[in-house]
């Protein structure tokens, strides 16, 4: 039937880490050719489903 709709993004997340910790994470990301935000989505739907309770 088509296309699934994506869920808007409408909400933020603020963490805090050191600098050193968060270069490294970007870097790594883009090595990766992939973004932050986007591995940091992608952690919390796995750890969701992970930790479902039936």
């Amino acid at each position: 039937m088509g296309k699934e709709k994506k869920k808007k993004k409408n909400s933020q997340l603020i963490i805090r880490l050191n600098k050193e910790e968060k270069d490294a994470f970007i870097d790594l990301c883009e090595d990766l050719d992939t973004s932050a935000a986007r591995e940091v989505r992608h952690f919390i739907r796995k750890f969701l489903i992970q930790n479902e309770e039936d």
